[in-house]
């Protein structure tokens, strides 16, 4: 199997694209091997995995993990698909405040790694299980979230009335916001 790091505005947050094989029965495609990911230089040790279930019009974010327990996170998706956003919130940084967004799917091989110090999101654009590894395991003292629709962030999520939990509609604007430095 072989796995292709790409490089993306955000200084060390990665696409990666791994062989995606197809046939009339459907596709096969590995999402993960350590040794691979060591070769391409991605080589973190995860402690943790999660799924989630997102409706279509679900918008889930901008989440991030406070030190001492930071979060890494590798995040493919298992079957839909989704508009994946990061946004970086180190404020020493020459891209703070900077995001991407990258249209991720079950079928296109590609998935993305959100390093420590920045905010991730999406939005489901289909009925959508999303599957991420994490370095560290979740602390709810230590867990942070960012306004999705910060104007000082302008993310364009492309959606007029996404799904937004309380938790999320709630959250602080980055410039309020416990972010790292």
């Amino acid at each position: 199997m072989t796995f292709k790091k790409i490089s993306t505005e955000l200084d060390g947050v990665y696409i990666i694209e791994s062989s995606v094989y197809r046939d009339d029965r459907g596709f096969f495609t590995e999402s993960y091997v350590e040794k691979d990911f060591k070769e391409i230089g991605v080589p973190y040790k995860y402690v943790q995995d999660n799924l989630s279930f997102s409706n279509k019009g679900v918008l889930r974010g901008m989440h991030y993990q406070l030190k001492p327990y930071p979060q890494d996170k590798f995040v493919f998706v298992v079957k839909g698909k989704i508009l994946d956003v990061v946004v970086d919130i180190r404020k020493s940084s020459s891209t703070y405040k900077k995001h991407i967004k990258i249209e991720l799917s079950s079928s296109t091989g590609k998935s993305i790694f959100v390093p420590q110090g920045y905010a991730h999101g999406f939005l489901a654009l289909e009925d959508t299980h999303l599957y991420y590894k994490v370095t560290n395991p979740f602390f709810k003292d230590l867990d942070r979230s960012i306004r999705w629709n910060d104007p000082d962030i302008g993310i364009e999520w492309e959606v007029e009335n996404p799904i937004v939990s309380d938790k999320d509609k709630n959250a602080l604007f980055l410039k309020d916001a416990e972010v790292f430095s």
